[in-house]
């Protein structure tokens, strides 16, 4: 089984590469657009790791399998990216990171983890709703989170088809 541990600088690149990974399967249910979609920069990859907001999910050999990065949004833990290595996912690897960033943020006095996500596809949230995150009406969107869904409408990612959600931790 892996472990979790906080992000090495000299592991950007290789959550770039995993973010680029788990692009794939979006090819296969018709949104290319979304697995051509450029990873986080390093700069913010950066930023959350020198933070103390990245950790990474690693394999028996200390490699890298999966990421999480996180920045504050409305008083919350924000998961800004959860990728998963196609090869390593549907064994529990990234709810098992969601479990480590809740602690986190549980230990720093936060009170939920939010994120955003499409609301048709099966392993978004349908899968974080199975991890305990519950969709969150728009009158209960904070000016934060509201910011976050605008920049992902002005990126052309379609507003009807994201959805905000949020665990209490």
């Amino acid at each position: 089984m892996e472990r979790i541990r906080a992000v090495r600088v000299d592991e950007l690149g290789e959550l770039q590469r995993i973010e680029v990974a788990s692009g794939t399967p979006f090819r296969e249910i018709g949104m290319a657009d979304i697995a051509d979609a450029p990873p986080l920069d390093l700069d913010t990859l950066g930023a959350c790791q020198r933070d103390g907001r990245a950790w990474v999910a690693v394999d028996a050999d200390d490699r890298p399998i999966a990421f999480a990065v996180v920045r504050l949004v409305d008083g919350c833990a924000h998961v800004q990216q959860l990728s998963v290595h196609p090869g390593h996912a549907r064994r529990g690897v990234g709810r098992r990171l969601l479990d480590h960033v809740a602690g986190w943020a549980a230990g720093r006095g936060l009170p939920a983890l939010t994120l955003t996500t499409f609301r048709s596809v099966p392993w978004n949230a349908p899968y974080y709703a199975r991890c305990g995150f519950l969709a969150l009406p728009s009158t209960l969107i904070g000016p934060g989170l509201a910011q976050v869904l605008a920049a992902e409408a002005a990126l052309g990612l379609d507003p009807a088809d994201r959805v905000a959600m949020r665990r209490p931790v």
